[in-house]
């Protein structure tokens, strides 16, 4: 496969994006242009982020491996000091040695002082913010308890752009790279923070959803304005002949946030606007309204429009599938977690061929889930991002009850039973992976 013929890459990624958040996976508002990308492509219906907060699943998107073996188990903080992701190969070192030109527009919250930057991680052309959230008109992170910081850096110079709205900013800046780079392979990595709080959109959003409660009337709003901000992106590959053979991943760190939108007032567990779809949970939680992800691929010389994929994928199966599709064959990484599904998307969309019958793993805050086929084991789950849990132990059929609300555990013991030894391998091997290295002497 020569450079020319090896696709370019377009990765979108929202910030604590609902299941329930898109008009193609039933929100109650269109997404033109990503009901338009999800028409031209695959709908990954049980699509799954790595954690159920922001730092650990980006972890996962761009190393491939589970958050914990990645390094980043939890948020990372936002200050000038705060260190982030253990150096390692990222998908964008990985394509930058392959020939790609690589850019960063938007989120990285995986390290904000400057040895953390993306500039450090493969990627040689970054704007955006590096804590995990800002105003997003003056683009200042003041989450929690210290003084306010500006955060708005083009590669590693900080830039003041006041009174511009950061989605629509994000969307130009990633445009224009496509643009500059249309006769060259590209990586795109454009990590939205919308719709992050704080909720903040353009009066022409907010007006026309002035119908709407008005916690749905902001989420609404800032989605739609990061759809635009898509279809600037899209119009830029359409320009210059490139949407066949670019290969754009859209999906979310995770589920909506309950969070309050106002860190100032003391509370915090307050918003509904954001929507899980039905599914039982929120961001920080393991249920699935926590990790499942509103998610599509698009390919249109490989993968077929229209169609839809509904077995397991997870944030880590980025990285291996992607170089599949660059590479022409599967990439043998013993080193990561996920693996490649582009043969398995290609099959299922063309006959309906089902996925590989695999178990993966989530934890958080003490909290954890395995699933293997319909079947769910949670533990010590909760409802989003405080405790108490909510459920000490449950196993749940995932295609009779998506929503988890009945327990089949004495009905399905021998599945139980398996499930709970496959956990608790898994959590030997986390301990493995979390256990403090020894200092050198």
């Amino acid at each position: 496969m020569t450079s020319r013929e090896r696709p370019n890459i377009v990765i979108l990624y929202a910030d604590d994006l609902g299941w329930g958040d898109l008009g193609c996976f039933g929100a109650e508002f269109e997404t033109p242009a990503l009901d338009a990308l999800c028409a031209s492509g695959v709908k990954l219906s049980q699509w799954y982020s790595n954690s159920p907060v922001c730092s650990p699943s980006r972890a996962s998107l761009l190393t491939g491996k589970y958050p914990e073996h990645a390094g980043v188990p939890a948020i990372l903080g936002g200050t000038r000091n705060t260190p982030g992701l253990p150096q390692q190969e990222t998908l964008a070192s990985q394509l930058r040695r392959r020939g790609y030109r690589t850019g960063l527009f938007g989120k990285w919250h995986l390290g904000a002082s400057d040895e953390y930057s993306p500039s450090q991680y493969g990627f040689e052309e970054t704007f955006g913010i590096r804590a995990g959230c800002v105003d997003y008109y003056s683009h200042i992170f003041y989450w929690g308890n210290h003084n306010p910081i500006h955060d708005l850096w083009d590669d590693d110079e900080e830039v003041w752009l006041n009174g511009e709205y950061l989605t629509t900013v994000i969307g130009d800046r990633a445009a224009d790279f496509i643009g500059r780079h249309a006769d060259e392979p590209f990586f795109c990595y454009v990590p939205f923070n919308a719709p992050h709080y704080p909720m903040h959109a353009p009066a022409e959003y907010m007006d026309r959803f002035s119908h709407l409660p008005e916690g749905r009337q902001e989420m609404a709003a800032m989605v739609v304005a990061m759809d635009d901000a898509v279809a600037t992106i899209m119009a830029a590959l359409a320009e210059h002949g490139l949407t066949e053979n670019t290969l754009v991943f859209f999906s979310s760190d995770n589920g909506p946030s309950a969070e309050s939108r106002n860190w100032l007032d003391g509370e915090e567990i307050s918003y509904d606007g954001g929507s899980a779809g039905g599914l039982r949970g929120t961001k920080g939680s393991v249920f699935e309204g926590g990790v499942r992800e509103p998610s599509i691929v698009s390919w249109p010389v490989r993968l077929p429009a229209g169609a839809e994929y509904d077995a397991i994928g997870m944030m880590m199966d980025v990285l291996p599938t992607v170089l599949h599709a660059v590479d022409g064959t599967s990439v043998d990484e013993e080193s990561i977690d996920g693996v490649s599904l582009l043969e398995e998307l290609t099959a299922a969309a063309e006959s309906g061929a089902e996925g590989s019958d695999r178990a993966v793993f989530w934890t958080y805050e003490g909290q954890w889930a395995v699933r293997r086929g319909d079947l769910k084991l949670v533990r010590d789950a909760r409802e989003g991002m405080e405790p108490p849990a909510a459920v000490a132990q449950a196993l749940y059929d995932l295609a009779t009850d998506p929503a988890e609300t009945t327990d089949v555990s004495a009905e399905r013991t021998d599945e139980l039973a398996g499930l709970t030894e496959e956990l608790s391998r898994y959590q030997a091997q986390h301990d493995e992976w979390v256990r403090p290295t020894a200092p050198a002497r």
